[in-house]
Formats: C-alpha cells, sequence, structure tokens
C-alpha cells in the first residue's frame, strides 16, 4: 500500500509529490497522458519583465527533483473508479488497483466545446489540441487557421502559435446563440479582454483599452471597432465578424462568416467565405471533477472558478478524510498558482500521515505564497477569483461546523 497516490502529473500534481517525498512520505503519480507534466508541457510565452516562461523546462526541472526524492511515475494510466475502504483509498486503473492511505486529486481542467456547423470535419481542433501538437508533439495543426473565440485562453495560445510560425488568418468569434451565450458577445469579449489590456503589446491598443472605463465607453469602442479587427501580435482580433459554418467535403476548407451588429446578431447579405486548412475553438475551460464526485465530494458551483468544484479547505483538505484537491480542479488559474496549491496540498498530507505539527510553519509559508502568486498573477481567467475561493472556504467552514454538531449530538 502506498502513503500517497496523486492523480495527475501536472504542476499541482508534482509540486505536491516533491513536498511529501522530501518529508518522507512514499509517493506514486499516475496520469493517462505518455509523459508528465500536464498543462506545461504546452506553454511559452513572454512575461511583462521580457523574460520567457517555458513550461516545458520547468516541467523537467520538477520532474528531475521528484525522481531524485524517489516519486514514482505511471504514465499511460487511467482511473476509472475509486473509493474509500476502512482507513485506505482504493483506485481502480486500466492498470491496476492501488491502494493508499492518502489520495491526492490534481486533474485539472478540461476545454469547454462550443458546437459549430462542421465541427466534425478533419482539421477541426480545440484551441488546447493546437497548442499540444505544435509546443509538445512539434507538428504543425496546419497551414492557415481560424481561431473561433475570442478569451484570455486563446489569445495566449494564438502567440504561440504565431511564434512558432503557424499562420493565423483571424480570431472572431462563434454566432451567438443560446450554447455560446457570452462566447458570442461582442460587449462581454471585451470585456474579458480589457481585463489583460495591460498585457497587450501595442502601446496604441493600451492607451486606447484604459480609456474604456463606463459601459458608453466600451459601446463607442464597438461602434467603432474596425470589420478588419485589431491587429494583436500580428493576428486579426475580429470582435464585429462570427463563424457561422465550418465548410469543406472531406477536410476544412474555409469558414463562412458574417458580420454581427453589437449586440452580436447577424448583419444581412455579409455572408462570406475565407480559406482555412485549420480551424481551433476556443469554448474556454472548466475544473475537471468526475473523480471527485465518485469519491462522494461535496460541491459548489462557484461561477468564478469556472464551474463546479469540491469544497476544500485553503489547505487543500476535502470533508472526506484522506483525500485532498489542488490545481485546476479547484477552479481556474495560472500553473505558478497550481504549483503552490500543490505545495500546501504536500505539507498537509505530510502533517496528516505523519501525525506531526512540524509542517505548521512551511505550511502557513506556502499558503501565504499561493495567494502572493494570484496577486501578482499576470492573466486571471475569470474575474473575481479571491471572491470565488471565499465562498468554497466558507462552505467547507460551514460542512465541518455541522459535522461537529452531529458528533455532539451522538455524544450527548
Amino acid at each position: 500500500m502506498r502513503d500517497v497516490l496523486i492523480v495527475g502529473a501536472g504542476p499541482a500534481g508534482i509540486s505536491s509529490a516533491i513536498v511529501c517525498a522530501r518529508a518522507g512520505v512514499k509517493v506514486k503519480v499516475v496520469d493517462e497522458f505518455v509523459r508528465p507534466g500536464g498543462r506545461l508541457l504546452g506553454q511559452l510565452h513572454e512575461e511583462p519583465d521580457g523574460t520567457w516562461w517555458n513550461g516545458i523546462e520547468t516541467a523537467e526541472r520538477l520532474i528531475s527533483e521528484a525522481r531524485e526524492l524517489g516519486v514514482e511515475f505511471d504514465m499511460g494510466v487511467s482511473v476509472y473508479n475509486l473509493k474509500r475502504s476502512g482507513d485506505e483509498w482504493k483506485v481502480y486503473t486500466t492498470k491496476d488497483t492501488i491502494r493508499a492511505k492518502a489520495l491526492l486529486l490534481a486533474t485539472g481542467a478540461a476545454e469547454t466545446a462550443l458546437p459549430i456547423a462542421g465541427w466534425t470535419l478533419p482539421g477541426v481542433m480545440s484551441i488546447g489540441a493546437a497548442q499540444v501538437m505544435t509546443n509538445v508533439h512539434r507538428v504543425r495543426p496546419g497551414q492557415r487557421g481560424v481561431i473561433v473565440g475570442v478569451n484570455i485562453l486563446s489569445t495566449a495560445i494564438a502567440r504561440e502559435l504565431e511564434l512558432a510560425g503557424v499562420e493565423i488568418e483571424s480570431m472572431m468569434l462563434p454566432l451567438k446563440s443560446l450554447i455560446t451565450e457570452d462566447a458570442g458577445d461582442p460587449g462581454k469579449v471585451l470585456d474579458s479582454l480589457l481585463r489583460v489590456a495591460h498585457l497587450a503589446p501595442s502601446k496604441f491598443l493600451r492607451f486606447g483599452s484604459g480609456m474604456m472605463k463606463s459601459p458608453s465607453m466600451k459601446r463607442f469602442g464597438l461602434k467603432f471597432y474596425p470589420k478588419s479587427g485589431f491587429r494583436v501580435w500580428g493576428i486579426p482580433v475580429k470582435l464585429r465578424q462570427a463563424v457561422v459554418e465550418i465548410v469543406g467535403s472531406e477536410q476544412v476548407e474555409g469558414v463562412r462568416v458574417v458580420d454581427i451588429d453589437l449586440d452580436g446578431n447577424p448583419v444581412e447579405s455579409t455572408e462570406r467565405l475565407i480559406e482555412a486548412d485549420f480551424v481551433c475553438i476556443a469554448g474556454g475551460l472548466y475544473p475537471l471533477v468526475e473523480l471527485a464526485a465518485l469519491a462522494g465530494c461535496s460541491f459548489r458551483y462557484v461561477e468564478e472558478l469556472g464551474g463546479h468544484v469540491p469544497i476544500h479547505s485553503e489547505k487543500m483538505k476535502t470533508g472526506l478524510k484522506g483525500l485532498y484537491v489542488a490545481g485546476n480542479i479547484t477552479g481556474i488559474e495560472s500553473a505558478k498558482v497550481a504549483m503552490s496549491q500543490g505545495e500546501v496540498a504536500g505539507y498537509s498530507i505530510a502533517e496528516e500521515l505523519l501525525g506531526t505539527r512540524s509542517f505548521e510553519e512551511p505550511l502557513r509559508a506556502a499558503l501565504e505564497k499561493v495567494e502572493a502568486t494570484r496577486q501578482k498573477a499576470d492573466i486571471q481567467f475569470h474575474p473575481g477569483i479571491e471572491k470565488g475561493r471565499e465562498q468554497v472556504e466558507m462552505a467547507f467552514k460551514v460542512w465541518e461546523a455541522e459535522m461537529g454538531n452531529q458528533l455532539y449530538v451522538k455524544k450527548g
């Protein structure tokens, strides 16, 4: 039986494994991908100070440190069930059944699909798939592409594709519908982009964005937003055009687009065809929580965190004994925040398993590091992250109080 099993070999999982191993706890990490690193493997971007964040290099450093400490990695393994049995967790994988005293779920996030007519054609993929193809496997997704969905994630990956020499013809919105919702609303999309306007590569864009403080100024800006879009890193970002359909006989040949008004409604007689040989669909991210649901965790829907998240404490503990969570399963944030959360989870696990209070000081420092990392984050995927975190932590405290009352009644 293992001391700790970690599901997910991404930034949170590996960081937690390192902390546990340093404390003398035996750790095994499983992941369905063929190599450890998770979302770090696809990341490459320039920081505001001019330095480069290279996710592959960061992953290699973490993996090397973990292996030197004796952490065991088992890759290409999927977990399909888990349950608490006595004083241990039994985790069922496609390879074997693993027993562990403590279990950390660091399963990360998944991409939200935006159904568009023609999206089953070869050459259509999620924006994350294009990132992995380019940055991890060194395979071009195509020669000339269109990105459908303008958000923080797609903008960052578009830059990575451009750096790799992949031509992005343009980024534009999906046609507004009950399914696409805010993703097809030019005003809502503009709001999300203004939150990261300080990272715009052009002084003109930063200056113009700074003027859009009021709703009236935002609407004015949209009204005169050029149909050809503003170029960001040479890529036209078009908020007044939407993709109606992806076309092609046997593979992607292009997209049918239409001009849209300020509210996202199509303008008559403006349809036209744009040639492309691949299309990326970008619907955003949501926490990957299926295993937490199988375990029996309580959940709370928190829009600021990207969807349903398992209720947990700031120390990454859930309401189930020996079960912890860290990383994007707890809410959509950066890889750096996930790494810091993994350290918190590692100290919490070591503290419980070893029955010692000697980790109080490093645990407190790790908690402070999470908050500092969050405050310094250049990009926040959703506004109001702190508010969302407070909701979850308050829900955990309420759960603790209710459990305490139940125990008091039973003893009485």
